[in-house]
C-alpha cells in the first residue's frame, strides 16, 4: 500500500542547525552589519518599540544563586523527622528553608 501525501502541505527542506550557525557572513552582509554599527544611536528609531518597564512580580531576586550544599550526616528526633517528611519529596529543602531563616532570624537580632 503506498503512503499518501497530504497535497495542502508541502514538506519543507530540513536545514541543519550547525548550517545555520557556521555559515561565514558574505561581504555583502558584512557591510551591512559594519554601515549599521557606524549609526550614532540618535539615528536608531525607538517609535515602534513599546517602552516597558518589569512588574514587580517579573522580578526573580537570587534566580541564579545556586548555593554549595554538604552532605552531613544529623540526628534528629523521630517525631520532628515525622513531620518534615509528612510534607512530601522536598522535606529536605523544607528543613533547609526552616534553618536558613532560623539562621537570618538570628543575624538580624544581633544588628
Amino acid at each position: 500500500m503506498v503512503k499518501k501525501t497530504s497535497v495542502s502541505f508541502r514538506q519543507e527542506k530540513r536545514v541543519r542547525a550547525s548550517a545555520l550557525f557556521t555559515t561565514p557572513l558574505s561581504d555583502k552582509e558584512r557591510r551591512e552589519l559594519q554601515r549599521l554599527a557606524d549609526q550614532p544611536d540618535s539615528r536608531i528609531d525607538y517609535s515602534d518599540a513599546p517602552e516597558r518597564r518589569p512588574r514587580a512580580s517579573d522580578v526573580q531576586v537570587g534566580r541564579f544563586y545556586r548555593p554549595i550544599k554538604s552532605l552531613v550526616s544529623l540526628r534528629v528526633d523521630a517525631g520532628v523527622l515525622h513531620w518534615f517528611r509528612g510534607r512530601g519529596r522536598t522535606d529536605q529543602t523544607y528543613m533547609n528553608e526552616v534553618l536558613r531563616r532560623e539562621m537570618h532570624d538570628e543575624v538580624r537580632d544581633r544588628d
